[in-house]
């Protein structure tokens, strides 16, 4: 069912400014290397699973890829002054393995570190703090033919990669994250093939889950070693894609299948990572479908090498249902039901409801739960933007998304969850994945024919805003 969003979600904005937020909250915006960067065969730069799979026939919307992108490796001086016009403190973004470590193997590639030397060198100088991300999505395709996630060896050729990153880097970079969403690497790239690499195998996508949870702390284990024994400044975390699971009814079949969303989206990172185990119903709930975590002795001890932060991101809360339309708390495959259920809200351009207060509920679980810092590394919204007669962009609706989630944020402060930023994604419209250029994240808007940049509406909300905030 596709929901049109009702007229009215937009508002003037004018006389509700965000309150309840510090004057040293953090506040940023966010990026991906393929996403943005092109220079997809540049200085060293080897394939990557997102460059083979944009060949394939099918999966990426009008066969587009991101050769080009935004041309970001080109026009990175350019993209700084940017976000120092934005008038934020951090910049989050991502490290292209295959640029730094060709093949996903050997010595470090001098070119593509000095592309990331050059971007630290410019946030410096207009006072941005660099937030890295490791890993975020752009696996060498050369270890996917080796294994890919699967295989177990992966997870040792990341935690080689990551020293030869902070090695490099470490000494001036303190805000380091693994991974980000391991559930979208694994599940969307292993189970449901429909990002890259494009497999559907569940068992895989499991054994993927374990390996990505490994490489995590075997990097987290030595970026906290080697800092620790330079003297260096360090917060280091994690970045999982995060929801809340709410039950349709009070019946026991909506609360079970609530608990096995919970249990796959949610527990399967966050307790091995936090509390150095696997939820038990989580392994019961694999059992019935013959699958098993490979876990060897040792593991989650690395695994659960001990976190500075966890970074956030949130799109949306999801309703369930323990049954099928037809009242069966049993599918067609034998196994139990979790269906998500769809409401009459408003929506994106990507179909996702617009449930803010789910993101407030997420806060206070995540601090009542588990007790770790959070900041929100992702939060934002694809609408069907236009570019108006005075060339403006008037997104009105992404404007009130992020006022909406901002607050959302704030509330859960309130209630005493320590959220310590918020970082909008993204910086600027960009290569959306399997959806190529067709869908827009972005409060910066980007002529793919001309690589214009225009500040939309929403950007200019978010600085006022961090203005405010500042007391400026």
């Amino acid at each position: 069912m596709n929901l049109v969003i009702p007229q009215g979600y937009a508002r003037d904005l004018a006389a509700e400014p965000v309150t309840g937020l510090p004057a040293d909250f953090r506040w940023g915006v966010a990026t991906a290397a393929y996403q943005i960067e092109g220079a997809a065969a540049e200085d060293g730069r080897t394939p990557s699973i997102w460059d083979t799979y944009c060949r394939v026939p099918g999966m990426v919307v009008r066969g587009e890829n991101g050769d080009v992108a935004c041309d970001h490796y080109h026009r990175m001086p350019e993209d700084v002054q940017l976000i120092a016009d934005l008038g934020v403190d951090t910049y989050r973004f991502s490290l292209a393995w295959p640029r730094i470590q060709p093949g996903g193997r050997g010595p470090a590639n001098d070119k593509g570190l000095d592309f990331y030397k050059r971007l630290i060198d410019e946030l410096e100088s207009k006072g941005i703090t660099p937030w890295i991300t490791l890993y975020h999505w752009d696996l060498p395709q050369e270890l996917e033919d080796a294994g890919g996630w699967p295989a177990r060896d992966t997870a040792y050729r990341f935690a080689e990669y990551a020293a030869l990153a902070y090695d490099a880097l470490g000494d001036r970079v303190k805000h380091w994250t693994t991974l980000n969403e391991p559930w979208c690497s694994a599940m969307l790239g292993y189970a449901y093939g429909n990002q890259a690499p494009g497999r559907t195998n569940f068992g895989e996508a499991i054994h993927a889950v374990h390996h990505l949870l490994l490489g995590h702390g075997l990097a987290s284990r030595y970026i906290r070693e080697t800092a620790a024994a330079r003297g260096n400044e360090l917060e280091l975390g994690i970045t999982l894609n995060l929801g809340t699971a709410t039950p349709e009814t009070d019946s026991h079949e909506d609360a079970e299948a609530c608990r096995r969303a919970d249990g796959l989206g949610r527990r399967l990172y966050l307790d091995p990572v936090v509390k150095g185990a696997y939820p038990e119903d989580v392994i019961a709930d694999l059992a019935l479908q013959n699958v098993e975590l490979p876990v060897q002795d040792g593991d989650l001890e690395i695994i659960s090498t001990p976190l500075d932060v966890l970074g956030v991101n949130f799109y949306r809360g999801t309703l369930f249902s323990g049954v099928t339309e037809e009242g069966s708390p049993v599918g067609a495959d034998g196994l139990p039901v979790t269906r998500g259920i769809e409401r009459d809200l408003p929506r994106t351009a990507m179909d996702w409801e617009i449930t803010p207060t789910a993101l407030t509920d997420l806060l206070l679980r995540l601090q009542k739960d588990y007790g770790i810092p959070t900041v929100i590394t992702e939060n934002g919204a694809a609408f069907d933007d236009t570019v108006s007669e005075d060339g403006e962009i008037h997104d009105a609706d992404r404007t009130t998304y992020l006022a909406d989630h901002i607050a959302a944020v704030a509330a859960a402060r309130a209630e005493g969850a320590d959220v310590r930023g918020y970082f909008a994604w993204s910086l600027m419209d960009n290569f959306e994945w399997s959806y190529g250029y067709d869908k827009r994240f972005g409060i910066v808007r980007v002529d793919y024919d001309t690589q214009e940049r225009t500040l939309k509406d929403s950007a200019k909300w978010y600085r006022d805003t961090i203005r405010l905030t500042r007391g400026a």
